[in-house]
């Protein structure tokens, strides 16, 4: 009887040790849909063009200002607007160190791949000359009413003057690579038919997310120029930073 005990416990033992470890099961990527404020923000990851993953959890404890550009204005065309945006964040941040007063961690977002961003980012330069070019054209007192008229709209639209050295494109924030648009789409921003634009892009959009994870602010455009200030974006940041909202 005892022999038999044995063998049994033998038999349970061999099993125990040749049986593959257990499958534990992994942890459920969040499902990505449209959030609504004092909801916590859906955590994603992405690859950075800087080359690292990012998951937005992992800046929990830090605010977050997540930035969505438009990308394309048409399929031979990026929009000028998001790249004058870009730079005058990279200044604004340059100059008054907004990160480090705000606890501040800033993110760009495009639903595009890795090689269609890098040329985003490389036309930077050429953006900003043709905006110079629109704002201070030669001849000016050649120019007819239409012209002056064109010329004045677009030194309202771009306020501020920049230029950006070829050889130095500034990349200060983790721009990610949303290439299956799978947050994009996820938030309602991506689309192929915007304004009337028939291309791939988001609708540009700006997420206030707090330490805790919880979004406190959102703007989605209605049209390309509806983007807030930053100056505007800066005082909802205070508000945060108080915790008054």
């Amino acid at each position: 009887m005892k022999l038999k005990l044995h063998l049994i416990i033998l038999v349970f033992l061999a099993v125990l040790i040749l049986s593959p470890e257990p499958v534990l099961p992994q942890a459920q990527e969040q499902t990505i849909r449209p959030v609504l404020l004092g909801q916590p923000m859906p955590d994603f990851s992405l690859p950075s063009y800087q080359g690292q993953m990012v998951r937005l959890a992992d800046f929990k404890g830090k605010n977050i200002m997540l930035i969505f550009p438009r990308g394309f204005a048409a399929p031979d065309r990026w929009c000028t607007i998001c790249h004058y945006k870009y730079v005058e964040l990279v200044e604004l941040e340059k100059a008054n160190e907004i990160r480090k007063k705000y606890n501040l961690e800033i993110i760009f977002v495009f639903p595009y791949s890795r090689e269609i961003v890098k040329q985003w980012l490389e036309v930077l330069p050429d953006q900003m000359m043709k905006i110079k070019n629109w704002k201070y054209p030669e001849n000016v007192e050649k120019l007819d009413e239409k012209g002056k008229q064109s010329m004045e709209r677009y030194r309202r639209i771009f306020p501020k003057d920049f230029a950006v050295d070829r050889e130095n494109i500034p990349l200060p924030f983790p721009i990610l690579i949303d290439a299956d648009h799978s947050v994009s789409s996820g938030l309602g921003l991506f689309t192929t038919n915007w304004g009337g634009s028939q291309v791939e892009q988001n609708m540009p959009a700006v997420y206030l997310i707090d330490e805790q994870g919880i979004l406190k602010f959102k703007y989605i455009g209605q049209n390309t120029l509806d983007r807030p200030e930053y100056d505007y974006l800066l005082k909802i940041l205070e508000m945060i930073k108080e915790k008054k909202l």
